[in-house]
């Protein structure tokens, strides 16, 4: 399903194609990436895994998808800016607590800034009383590029520049971006997730060595995160896949036996389009013999060439087409 470690932040196009190539690629990714972690199981798999090293502190029945739509004043006019997910942690019908989360696909040296204004706007729903009570908002990033995140991750170091007596800074609010790397998570921190991000996370470690016996959930939806994670985008087809295999979501399929039919798919029909694309290159380059034969007038040659592919062989190799 490619290898994760071959493909993965894309890098700055050096053309219009290059550019249009990247942009599916990013757009792909983000699109995938937000319908995964947005299954409630595995939205609580991530928060208790990666937040309450591994404890059960949110269940996935207490979670309430929220907006994740806030608007801000832009230069001109009122601009609208997306979190990729937002959930209501629950309590008694009341909201307890907000979590948004962000995936990221490149380094931001400015995803503080960005966190100031995804949290403040939902402060600020709250404060004109647009959401039922008032409580505390988490925001994480998932990070899914290669290179190590080394941005500033809290407000000393983005504002590491400017001169500032600790008098100063005793004053200025304190935030904290809470990043983690998923393709760089150790073995310990992989254990902790129960759901099928425990498998995304093995594969983004293992590459395409792995291999798990784990019963899989999500099917259609972990064969897509894992394809755009390792940089390709062509996932159209794979509900259909599924249903001609005869596989349902309900189904109890294992990552060995879901990946092992998914490869052998890959292989069948690298086998039909390299046949495909043997013919049409025969067929042209026979084209073009004919073309040369005739133009010469070697009619005789043509004639024989077209029932002696031992005579025709030879004529490629004195033309050269061979």
């Amino acid at each position: 399903m490619g290898n994760p470690e071959e493909k993965s932040d894309v890098t700055e196009p050096k053309d219009a194609a290059g550019a249009l190539s990247v942009c599916k690629v990013q757009e792909m990714q983000d699109i995938v990436e937000k319908e995964f972690v947005a299954f409630p199981d595995i939205t609580a798999d991530v928060i208790n895994a990666l937040l309450y090293q591994g404890r059960e502190v949110v269940q996935a029945d207490k979670l309430l998808t929220g907006p994740t739509e806030s608007i801000y004043q832009g230069k001109e006019k009122l601009r609208t800016q997306y979190e990729d997910l937002c959930k209501y942690e629950m309590s008694d019908s009341r909201i307890n607590l907000m979590y948004l989360i962000a995936n990221q696909s490149r380094v931001d040296g400015k995803m503080l800034l960005r966190k100031a204004g995804y949290v403040g706007g939902a402060y600020r729903d709250q404060y004109e009383e647009k959401v039922h009570g008032v409580f505390p908002v988490i925001e994480m990033v998932l990070y899914w590029g290669n290179p190590r995140w080394k941005s500033s991750c809290n407000t000393r170091q983005l504002f590491r520049w400017c001169e500032l007596t600790e008098d100063k800074w005793k004053y200025i609010d304190e935030f904290k971006l809470h990043v983690f790397e998923m393709r760089h998570l150790n073995r310990e921190e992989r254990e902790l997730f129960q759901s099928d991000m425990r498998i995304v996370v093995d594969f983004l470690a293992e590459g395409n060595t792995y291999r798990s016996n784990r019963k899989i959930m999500h099917k259609s939806a972990l064969i897509k995160i894992i394809k755009v994670l390792s940089g390709e985008t062509d996932i159209e087809d794979i509900e259909e896949w599924l249903r001609g295999q005869g596989i349902r979501e309900e189904d109890e399929i294992t990552v060995c036996e879901l990946f092992d039919q998914y490869e052998r798919k890959g292989r069948i029909e690298g086998r039909v389009e390299g046949r495909a694309k043997g013919k049409i290159e025969g067929e042209n380059r026979f084209a073009k013999l004919v073309q040369i034969l005739m133009d010469s007038g070697r009619n005789d040659d043509l004639r024989k060439a077209a029932t002696d592919q031992e005579y025709r062989e030879g004529l490629y190799q004195e033309v050269g087409l061979a």
